[in-house]
This record gives structure tokens, C-alpha cells and sequence, in this order.
């Protein structure tokens, strides 16, 4: 155990100091690629076999790739699917695409420059925002496979928090079709006319197939859930000068600290006051933002059904920051308000992110930490009968849910499909002290050493963790909501930043789904020195639920600790244990693990798991023995063509083919009557609609 007095000293120690972060993470290419030959370093198992899709962010039409030059977000850009076949022996074939929904062409063809380039999208945050078209959909989170009883193979969602989940052709990654068209849902700002609505959505939907059922959500935020950060949203194109130096004035002679002292007893001593602003100001400008929360329920081919969300008394549900991830049970649905935050909150606390200047001083006041505990939603199966279908103007139907509260703030978690006697098993990765929607800004700065400036090569990434990471067990009383066992742990080595995870979800003798989940597989960012900025450290310096003393955290991340890949075993609470563990070498980084069934196996983890790695300049695939992950990786896959940042969720399918459904959403009769609104303000936002967009759905 090391003395209290190093971890004290933590400024002055430069001995062992923390490896450097990969820099092959930071960077990525938009160059779509097609049935490239992966170099394969190691042995390839003869009984891998089918095709594993992951997806990440590339950058935008304006970047060219990534980084951004400016420093914005890695999380933010348009998705790229990357495909790796394992259809033939010895061999295994890379297929990348970009992901192209309507807005992608109205982002391309209002690129600075272009004859429409006053409509053009920029940067806000992890979000993407044009003042007069709207919010991109940027679909570049994770994956979903279905097959109803209609489908003779899977098919595939990919998905993305602020938009409407799109079909895509397994084939040719080729994105085929929205979710529901643009009337069947809800925008976060009604009033606002733009052509491309803010549709806040899960990025991680589910699908039951014993009831041949996709669930979703649509949800929305009031305006009360940002309001330190309007009235900004008429006026995000130009920033007075006068403004830009009143802020800096004010921040420099008053002290950060002080102002936000200021803005939050503002927030929370004068409620009232705050409602009748919002109502004046709605009034003012037509524009109306509400909480609502919608279940939506789609059998693959129909219109969308949905259910409007409340509490026992009737008051929607409250979401204050995301919906990133829901669990479906046999007889319930579990909703969780999770830990970062997007849709137009990114624009609102990033209204000029063209004026570095005066984003540093909007963080400062507006931005803190997610909250510490997680709330979470329950729906009973059994109350979602004849709801609302909003294709035909239907009535709304209410449905009552129970709310409870998990201790510690959450971005992912798994749910038993099993609920015997009402009671819901779920797993949990707590992300301490982190904000997924921070990163690491041109001018942050050491938590070391506050004239020391972070490396400017990592502008853009995610901060490290401030605390341990944790992973729960929780069983909770579907009918009541109480919490009827708990089991929380966490490990000095694998659980500091917790992230993504893979699991096995089928027997492998009869293929059917499993009722329980009894091993996950996760992987851990690690503790990085060069990631720990005194923005991040300041925010989290009074985390409600510190496990490890800040000055201890510091200590460890100026060391360094390595990525880990490991295999949690969840059958009990008194099972539930790290089962297997690999430690990464010193300097590299691990993402996206999926599990791949082995062909012929006995039990559940019979298979593989495969994740992204990077290390010096160098991005790679590597697969593991899912029963033996201590072992290292048995083979490695690279090309020097690929070169991919970030990477996040991923998805398996036994086979792929060209696209068989019917369901189809036609664009332009989707977006005819939104251009139409849109363009009795501007008239060519018509003609951008009728030249770029269309001709490539047509």
C-alpha cells in the first residue's frame, strides 16, 4: 500500500510517469473501403464464422476525417460502419461505410463555400447544428439486430441518441430507411420549423424476439433542464463583441467560481420566477419545450405505436440528461435517465463554437458534473395495450411507471429477460467522477501543473475517470420498485472507466435466447496522466460517492494504469466476481468488444471476443478466446488502408444478404411538408432539398 504522503505529493513525481496515449485513437479516415484482405498476425480459429459490425465517428464533411483541427469532440461526426467477414476460411475481408441519411447530403452540400452555405451545420458539442435546417443525425453509436417471424435473416438498426433509428442493408452498409417517419414522432423543440426536427431517441432500442417487438423511446426535455443557458438560441450565428468581453471581464475580476455560485442559487432559489420566463418566452417565440417521454412499440413492418409516459401523479417523466440505454424484460420495460448529456442542450451550452474565447468561459459557468445517481423508469408490459399510433392522429394513452434510484451515475446496464416473481435483475458499469460529453478542450490544462497544457494531439478525447469505476448487481421489485438486493464492487485494476461491453445472448445447442445473463464482458479505458485536466478534477473535487481520495487518483493516473478487457460473472450476488481478466500492454488502448459464437459450441461462452486496439500508431483487431481472455490475444488483424479513432458499440450477424423487407419510409413525401414550413422563411431551402437531397432516394 502505498503511504499517504505520495499520493500527497502526487505534483512533484515525474518517476513512472503514465505511458502516452495512443495517438493512432485520435485520428480517422472517411475513405470507404470494400472487401479489403486483413493481415492476420497469429492463429485464425477455424470455427470463427460470421460478420462483425462496429461503428464509429469520422469527422464531418468540413473535417475530412478527424481530428478536428479545432479540438472538438471525437464523439462527434458521422458514423462509419466497419464490417469484418468471417465467411471464408483463412480469410478474413474489411468492408467501411459512411452512414448517409437525408441530412448528410444537406451537411455536404452546405459546406463553407457552397452556394448554400448560409444553411451550413456546425460543431455543438457531441451534437451537430444548422440554425435554419436543425440537428444532424449523426448515426454513429451502436447497432441493433431483429428478426421477425416475416424475416428469413436478421436485419439491422443503427442508432444514434438525437435521431431516429435507420435500417440498413447488411450487404452493402447502405442506409436504407428511417424508423418511423418524421410525423410518427416527437421533436424536442415544437414550433422550431426546421427540416431535420431534434428527435431525442435511446441509441441501444430493443428487441424481444419471443414477442416480436421493438421498443424504443422519444423523449424530451423542458426548458427548465437548461435554462442557465438561454436565450441563446435565436442568436447562436453572430456574438457581440461587446458580450465577449463582459464575459471575460466579469469571469476574470469575479472569479469562475463565484459566477457559478451565482447561476446556481439563481437556478435553484427562484423556480417560479424561472417558469413564468419560460412561458413568456415561449409565448415570445412559438417555440415550446416540454417533458414527455413516449415507448414506442414497432412490429417490423406497421406504423409506430407508443405509449405517453407518467408518474403516479400524472407528471411526465422528468429526463434531465439521456436516454442512452433501455432493458426489456418478459414483463417489463426499464428506462434509465443515464449520465451524459445531448440534443440541444449540446447547442445551448456551446452556442458559439466558433469563438474559442468565449466557449472557455461558457464551460466554466455552465458545465458540471452528470448527477451521481441514476434514475430509473419501470413500465409494466401488461399496461401497453391500444396505444396511440400517431401515423393516424390517434388520442394519446398514458401509462403509470415506478421510479426508482440507483446510487452512482450509470451509462450502460443489462437486464435479465427473466423476472421470476416480478423481480428485475440488472447489471450495471458505474462510471465514477466522468462525463462522456466532456473532452479535453484546446485550453485545458494539467491537473498537475496548471502552466502545463495538455497535449495538443489529444484535443478532443474523453477525460480520464476521477474515481474507481464500479459494476452492480441490483434486483428490483418490478411492482414495487424496491430495491430487494444490492451487490456493488469494484477492482483496483480493470474497472477504471468501464465503458462498453459484449455478452453471449443465445444457447448454443438449441439457438434460443438466454433468460439470464450470466457473463459480460467489459473494457476498461484505464487511468491516463495526460487526460486528467484541472477542468475535470475541479468539477469532480467533491464527488458524492468517492471511493478512492482524489489525491490517491491522481497519484495511480501519474503511473498509469493499463486498459483491461475481463469477463464479469453475474450469476448471484455471491458469484459475482471478475472471472477473467487481460491486462493490455503499457500504451494501449481497447474499445468495442463483441462476443462471437464459436460454430459447435457447448456452453454460452464457447466463442470469441473481438475489440478494437490501439497502440503508438498503429489501430488493430484483436480476437481472444472468450474462455480465456488471460491468455492474449490469439491472432491480430490489421491493414495498412483502415485507420479508425474511437470506436464504440458493435453487432454479430450469422449471415448478411441484400435487403429483403418491404417496410420503407420515402423521403421526400417524409420531409415535404417540414421543407415546406421551412421554406416560407427561406425559399431555397426547397430548392437544396430538390437539387441535393432528394435526387439521391429517388
Amino acid at each position: 500500500m502505498m503511504s499517504q504522503q505520495r499520493y500527497i505529493d502526487y505534483k512533484n513525481k515525474d518517476i513512472n510517469s503514465c505511458p502516452k496515449v495512443p495517438e493512432s485513437i485520435m485520428t480517422a479516415s472517411r475513405c470507404e473501403l470494400t472487401d479489403i484482405h486483413m493481415k492476420i498476425c497469429g492463429n485464425l480459429p477455424r470455427d470463427l464464422h460470421g460478420h462483425v459490425f462496429m461503428v464509429a465517428p469520422v469527422g464531418t464533411v468540413d473535417s475530412g476525417g478527424l481530428p478536428f483541427a479545432n479540438g472538438d469532440s471525437l464523439l462527434c461526426g458521422d458514423g462509419m460502419i466497419y464490417r469484418l467477414d468471417f465467411d471464408c476460411q483463412d480469410k478474413v475481408k474489411l468492408t467501411t461505410r459512411i452512414t448517409k441519411p437525408p441530412d448528410y447530403y444537406a451537411d455536404k452540400a452546405t459546406r463553407h463555400g457552397s452556394k448554400y452555405d448560409k444553411y451550413r451545420f456546425r460543431n455543438h458539442g457531441i451534437t451537430r447544428f444548422s440554425l435554419s435546417l436543425g440537428v444532424r443525425n449523426q448515426l454513429n453509436t451502436a447497432f441493433l439486430p431483429m428478426k421477425f417471424s416475416q424475416d428469413e435473416k436478421e436485419r439491422l438498426l443503427v442508432t444514434y441518441d438525437a435521431g431516429r433509428p435507420y435500417e440498413i442493408d447488411t450487404n452493402t452498409l447502405e442506409v436504407v430507411t428511417p424508423i418511423g417517419a418524421n410525423q410518427e414522432w416527437q421533436p424536442e423543440l415544437s414550433g422550431y420549423n426546421a427540416p431535420f426536427p431534434a428527435f431525442l431517441s435511446t441509441a441501444h432500442p430493443a428487441f424481444d424476439p419471443d414477442t416480436q417487438q421493438m421498443f424504443t423511446v422519444n423523449y424530451g426535455r423542458s426548458l427548465a433542464n437548461f435554462i442557465d443557458a438561454i436565450p441563446f438560441i435565436y442568436n447562436l450565428e453572430q456574438l457581440p463583441h461587446e458580450l465577449d468581453e463582459l464575459l471575460t471581464a466579469l469571469c476574470s475580476f469575479l472569479g469562475i467560481s463565484f459566477l457559478k455560485d451565482i447561476f446556481d442559487l439563481f437556478s435553484q432559489s427562484f423556480q417560479a420566477c424561472l417558469q413564468i420566463y419560460i412561458k413568456f418566452l415561449e409565448k415570445l417565440t412559438n417555440l415550446k419545450i416540454d417533458n414527455f417521454v413516449y415507448l414506442i412499440c414497432w412490429d417490423g413492418t406497421g406504423a409506430l405505436e407508443r405509449w405517453k409516459l407518467v408518474l403516479p401523479d400524472g407528471v411526465p417523466l422528468p429526463i434531465n440528461q439521456s436516454m442512452h440505454q433501455i432493458g426489456i424484460t418478459k414483463d417489463y420495460i426499464v428506462l434509465m435517465d443515464t449520465s451524459f448529456t445531448t440534443g440541444l442542450e449540446q447547442v445551448l451550452n456551446n452556442p458559439f463554437p466558433e469563438n474559442k474565447k468565449v466557449e472557455t468561459q461558457l464551460r466554466n459557468l455552465l458545465e458540471g458534473k452528470v448527477s451521481a445517481d441514476s434514475t430509473l423508469y419501470i413500465v409494466r408490459r401488461a399496461d401497453l395495450k391500444a396505444g396511440q399510433f400517431p401515423a393516424y392522429d390517434d388520442q394519446e394513452v398514458e401509462v403509470i411507471v415506478k421510479k426508482v434510484i440507483l446510487p452512482l451515475e450509470t451509462a450502460h446496464f443489462l437486464v435479465d429477460y427473466s423476472n421470476p416473481q416480478g423481480n428485475i435483475t440488472l447489471n450495471a458499469a458505474h462510471i465514477c467522477g466522468m462525463n462522456v460529453a466532456e473532452w479535453v478542450r484546446q485550453y485545458d490544462v494539467s491537473a498537475y501543473n496548471p502552466q502545463n497544457s495538455i497535449p495538443s494531439y489529444l484535443y478532443g478525447m474523453e477525460n480520464s475517470e476521477t474515481d474507481i469505476g464500479r459494476l452492480g448487481r441490483y434486483v428490483i421489485n418490478g411492482e414495487t420498485g424496491n430495491i430487494l438486493s444490492s451487490h456493488v464492487i469494484s477492482d483496483v485494476e480493470c474497472t477504471w472507466g468501464v465503458e462498453l461491453f459484449a455478452y453471449p445472448d443465445r444457447c448454443p445447442k438449441t439457438g434460443q435466447p438466454l433468460e439470464r445473463l450470466e457473463d459480460i464482458y467489459w473494457s476498461s479505458l484505464g487511468l491516463w496522466k495526460d487526460l486528467m485536466t484541472k477542468f475535470i478534477v475541479d468539477t469532480y473535487k467533491d464527488y458524492k460517492y468517492r471511493q478512492i481520495p482524489l489525491a490517491k487518483v491522481l497519484n495511480l493516473a501519474n503511473k498509469g494504469i493499463p486498459a483491461y478487457l475481463f469477463r464479469l460473472h453475474t450469476s448471484s450476488s455471491e458469484a459475482f466476481a471478475i472471472a477473467d481478466r487481460y491486462k493490455f500492454p503499457s500504451g494501449h488502448i481497447t474499445s468495442s468488444p463483441q462476443f462471437i459464437p464459436c460454430r459447435g459450441g457447448e456452453k454460452p461462452t464457447d466463442g470469441y471476443i473481438i475489440c478494437t486496439v490501439w497502440h503508438e500508431n498503429k489501430n488493430e483487431f484483436w480476437l481472444f478466446d472468450a474462455n480465456n481472455l488471460s491468455r492474449g490475444p490469439q491472432c491480430k488483424l490489421s491493414h495498412p488502408s483502415i485507420d479508425f479513432a474511437f470506436t464504440l458499440h458493435t453487432a454479430w450477424l450469422p449471415t448478411i444478404r441484400n435487403r429483403q423487407a418491404n417496410y420503407y419510409i420515402n423521403v421526400r413525401e417524409d420531409y415535404k411538408e417540414l421543407v415546406h414550413e421551412a421554406s416560407q422563411k427561406h425559399a431555397d431551402i426547397k430548392d437544396l432539398f430538390e437539387q441535393e437531397i432528394y435526387p439521391h432516394f429517388d
